[in-house]
């Protein structure tokens, strides 16, 4: 159901409950930021000992990743100010427009990383303290993996892009290290061109989830949405109403919110204030059955026929 992963604010306790997973979204990517950061200089400083290049670009992706969870706590801070008179639908897409923002940046790390790790595949050198390396990559992993748990458990329930960002990056970040404590595994083996290609691993990975976030982001700032279930479930509510016939349901994003438009065309025959009881009875099941919908606007007009059928 697409109701299930859609929240809104048709009462003061479910605001407040978005409120409270902006704030908990808010206090995860914080301590991200400094997580990734510490990882980040461990893993590079460890790479340099080692003469890893996988575990140094496994380093400047948990670094670029710890930027990246930077503007996510931006985003959410700034997308739960109440909206003004410059702003009147709030500032929710803010949250979008940082995670469109960093998906370019990434581009540009993932592109950096992969080109430094096919130099050092045509030309390898063997590892020095191979063990420090292993080490270094599999307590990265784990502590990656750990956050992606944590923020995809928030994301999910409150439907926030940018959040679900970073835990996506956070599992990508824990893969990569996995990956390439196996790459690094095998260069100490003897099989020194297997670090190389770790490192190039990690640069595709970063290119792909870059790629991924920003199309969805793309999507979402030019007010696309596509979801024909919800669609035809709001239709169904709608021309459950005798005398009523929909024209047409418009549908937008707006952070972890939808807006929605519904334009109904009415039997001539029906009085103004019965047309407005079924407009008033057609907004609180839309926001009762799909609590995510937060703001629905009836517009109606006279059907060419007799019964509006």
């Amino acid at each position: 159901m697409v109701s299930d992963r859609i929240f809104c604010d048709g009462t003061m306790e479910k605001s407040a409950e978005v409120s409270a997973g902006y704030l908990e979204g808010e206090r995860l990517a914080k301590v991200s930021v400094w997580t990734l950061l510490g990882l980040g200089v461990v893993e590079i400083t460890a790479g340099q000992f080692t003469g890893s290049i996988g575990l140094t670009a496994d380093g400047i992706d948990s670094i670029s990743d710890g930027f990246v969870s930077f503007l996510v706590w931006l985003g959410l801070k700034m997308s739960r100010k109440a909206p003004d008179e410059k702003f009147h639908f709030g500032y929710h897409k803010i949250e979008s427009l940082v995670a469109f923002v960093t998906s370019i940046g990434l581009m540009g790390v993932g592109g950096f990383v992969f080109y430094r790790s096919y130099r050092a595949f045509v030309e390898p050198k063997p590892l020095k303290l191979p063990t420090l390396a292993l080490a270094v990559l599999l307590i990265a992993g784990c502590i990656s993996l750990h956050r992606a748990l944590q923020m995809r458990r928030i994301a999910k329930r409150y439907n926030i892009s940018s959040l679900r960002l970073n835990a996506n990056n956070a599992v990508k970040d824990g893969s990569a290290s996995f990956l390439v404590f196996f790459a690094v595994l095998g260069s100490s083996l003897g099989f020194h061109q297997l670090d190389a290609v770790g490192g190039v691993a990690v640069g595709v990975f970063i290119l792909i989830v870059s790629y991924v976030v920003l199309r969805e982001t793309t999507l979402v700032l030019l007010d696309a949405y596509h979801n024909p279930e919800l669609v035809e479930e709001i239709r169904g509510i709608v021309e459950g109403n005798e005398g009523v016939l929909v024209r047409d349901v418009l549908l937008r994003a707006s952070g972890p919110y939808i807006q929605s438009e519904i334009h109904i065309e009415a039997d001539r025959t029906m009085t103004v204030g019965r047309l407005d009881e079924i407009k008033s009875s057609i907004e609180s099941a839309v926001k009762e059955r799909f609590t995510g919908v937060q703001r629905v606007i009836i517009s109606a007009k006279a059907s060419l026929t007799e019964n509006g059928r």
